[in-house]
This record gives C-alpha cells, structure tokens and sequence, in this order.
C-alpha cells in the first residue's frame, strides 16, 4: 500500500479544504508531522484510516464525532483518499454521518455516511461501488488487513502500542485473538465446554432414569442387584450387558413361574372340592352323636373323680392360707446366704490384709491406721516421680552436651584454618584489580583515540572520493555552461528575426473588416509578407524555453560544485594534516595495544567479585570462630550445671528407696497403692460380715410371726403347703369346671334319643377333616404363588423393555460425554497429558508472541544498544489465572528478567516501540506479505535522551529500506532538526492548515 494524494474538508480540525501530496513527502522516505498540541496532527492519520475504512483509530472513534465544529454551515465532511492498493490505483471517497441545515424550515437533519471508490484504468476513473459495505470488504481485501490489523502495522497510534507491553496475559490474548484472528479456537473451547455441559446434564438424567427401573426391578423381585450394574465409566457392549442379562433373567424365571403355579392351582382345586364334600356329610351325622358320647364319657369320668374333687378343695384351702408366709420365708433364707457369703469375704479380705500390711490383729480401728499411713507413704512417693524423670532428663541432656562438644572442638579446627588462607589471598586480589582498573582507564583513553584515528581516516577517505567528483562536477559545469550560451545566442537571433518580420506577423493576423492595431485603418491594401524562412511566436518560445532548460541545468551542476567544494573543505579539514599512511600505522598499534589492555580490564569485573568474596569470607569466619568459641564455652558451663542437678536428684530418690526393696518409684508407688487398696477392702467386708448379721436376725422374727398368723405350727409345716400361683389357678379352675360339667351332663342326657344315638356306628370325622384342610391350605397356597408370579411377569416385562430402551438411548450420550470430557479437559490445559497446561488458543497465539519477540528483539537490539531483549514466558503473571501470554524484559547487563513495568519512561517507549514494529512485521506476513510502503508512527518521543533518539531514528531510518515511506508524528523541537522533510499543521481560530516544508 502506497499513499499518494489526501484531500480533507471539514473533518477533525480542518474547517476548510487542505491537501497532502504524499507523493512529495516520499522523495524524502522519511517526514515528521510537527505541530503544535491540538493542531491536528493524529487527525491526518484519522483521516487516511476513515478513508480507507470508515473508522478512526483508538478510544476517538467512540465519539463518533468526526466533522469539525469550525466549518461553514451546510459544508459537509468529506474525505478524499488516493492510494495504490494491491498493485492498482484508487480514489475512495468518504463523508461521515453529520447533521446538516434542512433544506425548508429551521433546524438540522440527519446526512447518512457514503463512500465512493474509483480505479483508475488507462488514465481515467471508473467507479467501482458506493456501497459502505461493499466498499469495506473491497478495501479489507486489497490491503490485506481489517481496520485493528492496520493500526497495529501501518499507523501505530498515539498511547496505545505501550498497552500492549504492559497488559496482563488475558488482555494480550484478546488483542492477539483479534489481530492473527484465532477467535474460532476460542469458539472451539467454548463449543466443547458447553457440549461437555450438555452431555453431561443427558448422561445424568438418563443414568438417573437406568438407575431408578433397575432399583425398581429389584424392588419387583427382592432380588440383589448385580456389582456391575452401573456402566457410568464403562462403554459399549458390556456396558449394558450386566443389567439388561440380569432383568430378562428375572423377567423369564417370572413367566416360568407362572406356568407351573397355574398348572398346579387347577389340580389342588379340584381335589379341594372332592374333600370338601365328604367331610360335610361326616359332620351332619356326628355333630349329634358326639354330644352324646361326649355326656356319656364325661359324666363316668366326674363321677370316677369325686375323691379327687374332695382332695383338691382341701389342699386349694391350705395353698392359700401359706401364700403368705412364703414371701417371709425366702427373705429369711436369703438373709442366711448373706451372711455366710459376707463372713466368707470378710475372712478373706482381713488374711490378704493381715499378710500386705503386717497386722497380728486385723479390726476396723487397725486396717483404718494402716491404710492411712499407706496413703501417707504412697503421697511422698508420688511427689519425688518428677525428680526421678528429672534426673533420666539430665542424664540424657548431658549425654547430648558432650557430643555437641566434641563437634564443636572439630568445627573450629575447620573453621581456623580456612581462615587461616585467606590474608594472601586478599593480598593479591587486590593486587590484581588495581591493575586492571588501571586498565579500564586506558581502555577509555585509546578507545577515544581510536574512534579520532578512525574519524580522520574516513575522512581522508571521503576527501579523495570528493576530489574525484568535484573534478567530474566541474566538468560537467563547463559543459552546461557552453550549452546554455549557445542557447543564448539563438534565442536572440530568432527574436530579432522576429522583431524584424513583426509587420508581416501583424497583417498576417488581421481580418477582414477589423481595424489596423497600428495605424487603425479598416483598410489593409499593402499588406506586409514574412520572408520564406522567418520565425514565429512558436518558434521564439521554443528557443526560450531550451534556454530557460539549459539554464536549469548549468544551476544545477552549479550548485553540485558548490556542495562539493564546501564537502571537500569540511573533509580535508576533519583529516587533518598528518597523512593517511600514518594514520593507518597508528591506527594498527592503538588496536593492538586496546585489545591487550581491554582483556586485562574485562577482569577487573571478576576480580572485584572474587575479592569482595574473599574479604567477606574472612570476616565470616572470623565470626563463625567466635561464634563456635562462645558456644563450646557454654556447652562446658551448661554441662557442669546439670551434672551438678543430676547428682542432688540422685541423692533424694536413693533416700526414698533405702530399706523398701523396690528398684525404682514406680515400683515403690505400686507397693504402697497396693497396701492402701488391701486395707480399704479389709474394713468393707467387716462393714459387710455386720450388716449381714443384722439383717439375718430381723427375718427369723419376721417369719415366726406369719407362720403363727397363717394358722401352721411351724414354718415347715407352711412351706410344704405353698403351691405355685399357676397350680393354685389350676386347682380352682379344676373345682368350679368339675362341678359346672355336672349340670352340663345331665341336660345332655335328658335329651329325647340320646341313648339310642350312642348304639350308632361313627364316620372317622377327624380323618375326613384331615383330608379336607390339607387340600384347602394346597389350594390357598398356589392361589397365592399365581398370583404373586402373574403380577411380578406382568411388571417385569413393562420394566425390561424400558430398561432396554433407557439403556440404547444412554450408551450413546455416554459415549460421546467420554470423548467430549477428554476432548474439552485437553484443550482447556487441565488434563494430565498437557503437559503445558495451555488453552488450544493461548497455545496458538504463544506461536504467534514467540515470533512477534523474536521480530521485535531483531530492532530491540540496536535501539537499548544490546542492553534489553524481550522473553515470553509462559509462567502466569502475578494476579492472574491464566499464563501462557507474558512478557518479560531481559537486562543484560544485569543478566535478570524483569517485568516491563519496571522500566523507565524512556525504556518503555523503546521496548514498546520495537515491540509495536515486530508486531507490525508479524501481522504483515500473516497478511498474506502485504506491501506496506507507508508507515506512521503516533507517539511521544520527548522522553528519549540524545543518544537513544539516535539510535530509534536509525532503526526508523533502516524502515525506508525497499521504498518505504515514514511518517513520525512528534511536537518535540529536537525532531525537526532531525528530519528537514515535515508536514507541519498550524492551528488558529479558523481551523488548522497544512503546509510541506523541506
């Protein structure tokens, strides 16, 4: 792309029409856009970006306020751009929206934004759209970028190319997605997660729906679920097997089932109904005859037992009268066992006392002193245990001392004699760096000679190549000089020819009837004729104009002599008066002796390190000798302190054991406990042996006094009549049913016919019962199984076939979640084979950063004078989430990686500057290899010192290469004494202006 002509009308600043010719700004390759602050100068880039694509670059184009305040009323904005795009010539022209005057009435209307675009083919212009869409895929195409790609490549605007550097990794991954637009790699994650989600949510409800018919299959039937009935993890065909094969299994055992139970239910209710038919019969005749016979037996089997009747109202009369006396009895019984249970304790505790505490007489008073002094004893012990454990803890806390003693004894020995190296070793360190800091100073001094030496050669150099060319110059001049007098003179003798053939070019031009505009007649009867071979008004300009050509030129070669007579002079006078030759032979020895010198010097560095080690090791083992010192010295008072400790502990615990026989306090703890707890259960068994005593004597009063009461001589004679409560019931049941089945006999036998009934033979009834219940229970039984078999085939049926339609629709979904969860946890950087743990598209764009760095390094380089270099990283940034996208600034002097906002104002306009051209490189190569032969560059460059200005023009210089034309957009003063050629914007009350100055 190459810019040639730009005509602005009330856009930006400019109320009136201004013009750039690019065309003259690119003879120069580079030009500065000066100005003052507010004059206009971003606006000519707006300018060329609103024409090319109907937007401005930066935060202005959110203003959408583009036509200038200044301008004329009804003037309307407009835009008029040509460029070479893609090889071929074109004039876009554009007008923004804007409120115009209405046409009638008062008031304003909206004018709608139109373009045009033109080509030129073979000299004229043909149009090609006016369409805004149209026109913006046409350009977008041509140039080869969209709107943010140019401003990032050709125009890098005013404040926003040092963003860049310093946004965090999510923001430069925005900006990067946009530029090399790899937004569908972000498409693709965002597709996958939401697919993964999806899936998900499906593969859920329908394990939901499969978990909830096998639980009710196993509901159905009671039976166990199968281990591997949940395919949540599995696929494929064995993924459904195991519960589908374990339903049709129950579904087919159920049907099975069925069969057999109905088969069997017919059987059993025809045999049921046989059964139930005999037994009727049987009971009509036996319900008689059996209450006959049953009278007959029972009143022979009453009227045998009337003795017994007799006996069992007697001993019913006793049984109740000694049901009081039982309860005294077994309490007295009970209070007997306790006192030969307690008198047994009591001889048992009070001989184990006896042994423990050596009483010869054990009563309460005796075990109570001998238990309280046991407890005394036990208490003394008890204290002195944390002298015993203090005295183990000395022991070892001695033991430890003694080593750390001996390890110090062997560090110090250490530690003495490394110090004991390193006095010479200073000694000559310091040696060596005081020559070669001599050396650096001489490094300085013929380094400046040598850069004289090489500055005089040079231009001894150029005098004789200006000698050279001067001598051809004035050739040259001779020459034109000879041309343009030669011209001269034919140009004088064609006007005076003319002037001599005046009269004949006068009547040649008269008319007729026209008056003479020398004499003024209307008649003309001699009129004058030029001669065959006189010149005319053609013929003169044709001579002037070959003059004024010659005259051009002998200026010219005039003025080269003059330049090369000035160069020659400045030339002769930087070499100076010694000759070339000597020169050169100094030249040969400063380097020599410069590069001896320089290598001693380059140590100087070193031995500084080495030497600032050396002195700070000595001091360090000075203090690590004092140190060892100190401590051995309080390891030996600490030692003789515990020692001391140790032996007073040893003293008491030796007084406490004397004469006890234990070897230790524990031991001795545990006897004394021993004795305390033998006494305390001596005198409880004597409290139990009286307690006991007593409560024996009150029972065997009690239980005189109720036998006397119940009417028995003795308390033997009582219990030999106590029956059990349920024989006693028994016994009074037996009496009021003996005499109630009496009258009951008698009615029966009164009956009419009773005694012929009886001759009457019997069916067996019980047989025929038998027979009929076994029948009817094998009927309810399979009744039940059929049913319970017909419910469960028809339920498991319905249940399989929805498992087998839940499961065919599951295996699927299930499926693709698998591959979709591996698929999107790969691309998102959180599965264990990223080994980069990177997003697919941070993983695409570090590509595109790793090549942007390397691009900007390449001018990085000479503009920090081989001091910074940018590195990508793709460790994650402080605060952020997201790694992959960061930059890091390398100082090499300091050989550290920094973040950039550690850089200075001046540091980050270079960094952000190279950057910004790496990246313009980069995107331009995406671009397809677009020809950008214009490039602006909007940003301050005030904060630049000389020598860094320098070397960013250089860099911005070596952009010219191929054609290229630079625009650099700056107010700085120091700028327009760099670069002659600018396009200065004057503003005033009017609106700003534009004028070229060379």
């Amino acid at each position: 792309m190459r810019l040639h002509h730009l005509e602005v009308t009330a856009f930006g600043p400019f109320a009136d029409t201004v013009t750039v010719d690019f065309d003259q700004l690119s003879d120069a390759g580079l030009f500065l856009l000066s100005g003052a602050t507010g004059a206009g100068k971003t606006s000519v880039l707006d300018a060329v970006c609103f024409a090319l694509y109907g937007d401005v670059p930066g935060d202005r184009n959110a203003a959408r306020r583009l036509r200038s305040d200044q301008a004329a009323p009804g003037v309307a904005p407009r835009v008029e751009l040509e460029a070479t795009l893609s090889g071929r010539r074109f004039r876009i022209t554009r007008s923004p929206a804007w409120e115009r005057p209405k046409k009638r009435g008062t008031g304003t209307t909206t004018q709608q934004a139109s373009v045009t675009i033109s080509e030129r083919v073979e000299g004229a212009w043909h149009p090609l759209s006016s369409r805004l869409d149209e026109t913006g895929h046409l350009v977008t195409r041509l140039v080869g970028m969209n709107v943010t790609q140019f401003t990032q490549v050709a125009m890098l605007p005013q404040g926003r190319f040092q963003a860049f550097l310093r946004a965090r990794s999510d923001e430069r991954h925005k900006l990067l997605q946009q530029l090399f637009r790899t937004g569908r790699f972000d498409a693709v994650e965002r597709w996958l997660r939401d697919r993964r989600l999806t899936l998900r949510r499906e593969s859920d409800a329908a394990h939901q729906r499969v978990a909830d018919l096998v639980s009710r299959i196993s509901e159905a039937t009671d039976a166990d679920l199968p281990e591997d009935w949940d395919i949540r993890e599995l696929s494929g065909p064995a993924a459904t097997g195991a519960a589908l094969g374990w339903a049709a299994g129950l579904r087919d055992t159920a049907k099975a089932s069925l069969q057999h139970a109905t088969t069997e239910t017919r059987r059993a209710a025809g045999a049921e109904s046989g059964a139930r038919g005999e037994l009727e019969t049987a009971r009509v005749l036996l319900e008689r005859r059996a209450r006959v016979e049953a009278a007959l037996a029972e009143q022979e089997r009453l009227l045998a037992a009337a003795d017994d009747h007799a006996e069992a109202r007697r001993r019913l009369d006793a049984a109740r009268r000694a049901a009081g006396v039982a309860p005294v009895h077994r309490m007295a019984a009970a209070a007997t066992l306790g006192h030969q249970r307690a008198a047994a304790a009591a001889d048992k505790a009070t001989s184990r006392a006896a042994e423990q505490l050596g009483l010869l007489l054990v009563d309460e008073d005796t075990v109570a002193r001998a238990v309280e002094e046991a407890v005394d004893a036990a208490a003394r012990v008890r204290a002195a245990l944390p002298v015993e454990e203090l005295a183990r803890s000395l022991t070892v806390d001695i033991a430890d001392a003694t080593r750390s003693r001996a390890l110090l004894d062997t560090r110090l020995g250490e530690l003495t004699g490394e110090r004991a190296a390193l006095p010479g070793l200073v000694t000559d360190l310091r040696a060596e760096l005081a020559d070669a800091r001599t050396a650096t100073q001489d490094v300085v001094v013929l380094t400046t000679r040598l850069e004289d030496l090489e500055s005089r050669l040079a231009s001894h150099a150029q005098a004789d190549l200006l000698d050279a060319e001067l001598s051809v110059a004035r050739t040259a001049l001779d020459a034109a000089r000879t041309t343009a007098t030669r011209h001269r003179e034919e140009w004088l003798d064609l006007r005076e020819a003319r002037l001599d053939g005046m009269a004949a070019e006068i009547a040649g031009s008269l008319a007729v009837g026209a008056c003479c505009p020398v004499c003024g007649s209307a008649e003309h009867p001699h009129r004058a004729s030029p001669a065959p071979d006189a010149p005319d008004a053609l013929a003169e300009k044709a001579a002037l104009k070959a003059l004024d050509d010659a005259k051009s030129t002998e200026h010219v070669h005039d003025e080269l002599v003059r330049d090369l007579t000035t160069r020659l002079a400045v030339a002769r006078g930087s070499a100076g008066d010694v000759p070339a030759q000597t020169l050169r032979e100094e030249r040969t020895q400063v380097r020599s002796d410069l590069d001896r010198l320089a290598a001693v010097a380059g140590r100087a560095e070193a031995l500084e390190g080495r030497l600032e080690k050396a002195e700070a090791d000595r001091e360090r083992l000075t203090e690590a000798v004092a140190t060892v010192e100190l401590e051995a010295r309080t390891l030996d008072a600490t030692i003789r302190a515990k020692e001391g400790d140790l032996a007073a502990a040893r003293s008491d615990l030796q007084d406490l054991l004397a004469g006890s026989g234990a070897s230790d306090l524990s031991d001795l703890l545990e006897l004394h406990l021993a004795r305390v707890e033998s006494g305390r259960r001596a005198a409880q068994a004597l409290d139990d042996l009286a307690a006991a005593r007593a409560a024996l004597d009150e029972s065997a009063r009690e239980l005189g006094a109720a036998t006397g009461e119940a009417g028995f001589d003795s308390p033997d004679d009582a219990m030999a009549s106590v029956l059990p409560p349920h024989e006693i019931d028994a016994l009074d049941r037996s009496v009021a049913d003996h005499q109630h089945r009496l009258a009951s006999v008698a009615t029966v036998l009164d009956e009419p016919g009773a005694r012929e009934l009886a001759a009457t033979a019997s069916p067996d009834l019980p047989a025929l019962e038998s027979v009929h219940g076994a029948t009817l229970a094998a009927l309810g039984e399979v009744r039940s199984r059929e049913a319970v078999w017909a419910v469960r085939s028809q339920r498991l049926t319905t249940l399989v076939t929805e498992l087998s339609s839940a499961l065919d629709d599951w295996s699927p979904v299930r499926e693709a979640l698998e591959l979709t969860s591996g698929l999107a946890s790969f691309v998102d950087g959180k599965a264990p084979d990223n080994r980069l743990q990177m997003r697919l598209s941070a993983y695409v764009l570090a590509y595109r950063l790793a090549q942007v760095v390397a691009a900007a390094n390449e001018r990085l380089a000479g503009m920090s004078d081989q001091r910074y270099s940018l590195e990508h990283t793709g460790r994650r940034g402080a605060g952020e989430t997201r790694g992959g996208l960061s930059l890091l600034v390398r100082d090499d002097w300091s050989g550290e990686a920094r973040d950039p906002a550690t850089l200075s104002g001046g540091e980050t306009f270079v960094v952000s500057l190279a950057l910004a051209l790496g990246l313009a490189d980069v995107i331009t190569q995406e671009a397809g290899g677009a020809d950008l032969d214009t490039l602006f560059v909007d940003e301050g460059f005030g904060s630049l010192d000389a020598d860094t200005l320098d070397d960013v023009m250089d860099t911005l210089d070596s952009l010219r290469d191929g054609g290229r034309v630079v625009g650099v957009v700056s107010h700085v003063a120091e700028m327009r004494d760099r670069i002659p050629t600018q396009l200065r914007v004057t503003k005033s009350r009017r609106g700003s202006t534009l004028a070229v100055v060379r």
